[in-house]
């Protein structure tokens, strides 16, 4: 078997093309998460907290030489770590909901009795009576 046709078999398994439209999913609803928190969730924060802009807060280990600009400022940027936290929290929440949504489906499912199974027809009940009838003669 060769290369090609062992990487199309892999392929074309469900699983890989399964993965493959979770990731681009996953890659789109990033976008939708930064968005809310940029522009949803920070806001409202940072207007508590006195008009504080999360993504500007940071810790500056070395200041930039504002006369020469030869020297890089330096800092730890905790305000955009916090924002990521933030998104990180909201893409759990909505996994945890999403996980937690298909479990209760699969017990309600499991729940469900088995459907009885069906009446049998007057054709099939008079044939059971038959053979009931044949089984009890007695044989020569």
């Amino acid at each position: 078997m060769g290369m090609a046709s062992e990487f199309r078999e892999f392929i074309a398994r469900g699983n890989v093309i399964d993965l493959a439209v979770g990731v681009i999913i996953g890659a789109a609803f990033n976008g939708i998460v930064k968005s809310l928190v940029d522009q949803v969730v920070m806001p409202p924060i940072g207007l508590i907290t006195g008009g504080i802009d999360f993504s500007e807060l940071e810790w500056v280990l070395r200041p930039e030489d504002p006369a020469t600009g030869a020297v890089e400022k330096v800092a730890i940027q905790y305000g955009a770590f916090i924002n990521t936290v933030i998104q990180f929290l909201i893409v759990a929440m909505v996994v945890f909901l999403l996980v937690k949504g298909i479990n209760r489906l699969r017990r309600e499912q499991a729940a469900e009795p088995a459907a009885a199974p069906a009446a049998p027809t007057p054709t099939e009940a008079l044939l059971v009576e038959i053979r009931d009838e044949l089984r009890a003669r007695p044989r020569d």
